[in-house]
C-alpha cells in the first residue's frame, strides 16, 4: 500500500501539517506515539536504555525524557546508541500499524509522521517525502521563544538532527513552513487535495512546492 512520509526538523511545524492532514481525513501513524510506546513500562527497550543510562528511570518506572535528553543531545555516542536500541522497536511497531490499516482502510491516504527520517530511515521506503521546512535560525528562535529553551541549549536540540540541507535532498514535495501558521495549513490543506486526487498510482506527480497565496 502507499505511504507518504512527513518529517522535518524540530519546531519546523510538521506537527501541525501532520494534524491539519488528520483532521481533513488521513490516516496518521506518529513515530513519537510509536516510540513512547517502545519505552513503556516494562518494556525490553526501557531495560535496555536503564542498564546503558542509568539515572533515567522515575520510582515509578517510566523514563525521565529530560534526563535522557540532556545525556544524548550533547553526545552523539550516547544517541547513536539510544537510537540502536529503540529504532528497531518502533519499527516493530510501525510494520503492526500499516498491517493494520491495509486491512482495515486499504484505500485511505496513510501518512507516516516521522521526524528522523533522514537519521533512522531510507527515503525510498516511501512512495513520497514531504519535508516541513523552517531553516535552522528560525527553529532555534521559535524554541527560545516558545518552549523557554536558552538559546544555547535551543541550538544543541537543532544541531543534534540532520542539517537543513540533508533533509530537503529527500523531499519530494517542501511545504515551507517559516511563514505564518495559517499559510501553513493552507499549504497542508493543498497537499491533502493534491494527495486525494494522486492516491495511490500517481504520487510521483505532486508538486513540489505549493504557490503562495499571493502568486
Amino acid at each position: 500500500m502507499a505511504v507518504v512520509a512527513i518529517t522535518g526538523g524540530i519546531a519546523a511545524g510538521k506537527s501541525l501539517v501532520a494534524s491539519t492532514l488528520r483532521e481533513l481525513g488521513a490516516i496518521v501513524i506518529d513515530a513519537d506515539q510509536l516510540a513512547r510506546e517502545a519505552v513503556a513500562p516494562g518494556s525490553k527497550a526501557l531495560r535496555e536504555i536503564a542498564t546503558r543510562f542509568p539515572g533515567v528511570i522515575t520510582d515509578s518506572g517510566d523514563l525521565d525524557r529530560s534526563a535522557l535528553g540532556a545525556l544524548v543531545f550533547s553526545d552523539t555516542v550516547a544517541r547513536s546508541d539510544l537510537n540502536h536500541i529503540v529504532h528497531p522497536e518502533v519499527r516493530r511497531l510501525y510494520d503492526e500499524r500499516i498491517a493494520k490499516v491495509q486491512s482495515e482502510h486499504p484505500q485511505s491516504v496513510v501518512v507516516y509522521d516521522i521526524p528522523l527520517l533522514a537519521e533512522a530511515r531510507s527515503s525510498e521506503e516511501f512512495d513520497a517525502v514531504v519535508v516541513v521546512h523552517a531553516p535552522a535560525a528560525v527553529r532555534v528562535a521559535r524554541l527560545v521563544e516558545r518552549r523557554g529553551f536558552s538559546e544555547a541549549e535551543a541550538t544543541k536540540r537543532v544541531s543534534a538532527q540532520a542539517s537543513d540541507e540533508a533533509r530537503l535532498e529527500l523531499a519530494d514535495v517542501v511545504i515551507d513552513a517559516s511563514l505564518s501558521e495559517a499559510e501553513t495549513v493552507r499549504q497542508s490543506r493543498l497537499l491533502f487535495e493534491a494527495l486525494v486526487s494522486l492516491w495511490p498510482d500517481r504520487l510521483a506527480e505532486l508538486p513540489r512546492e505549493f504557490p503562495g497565496e499571493d502568486s
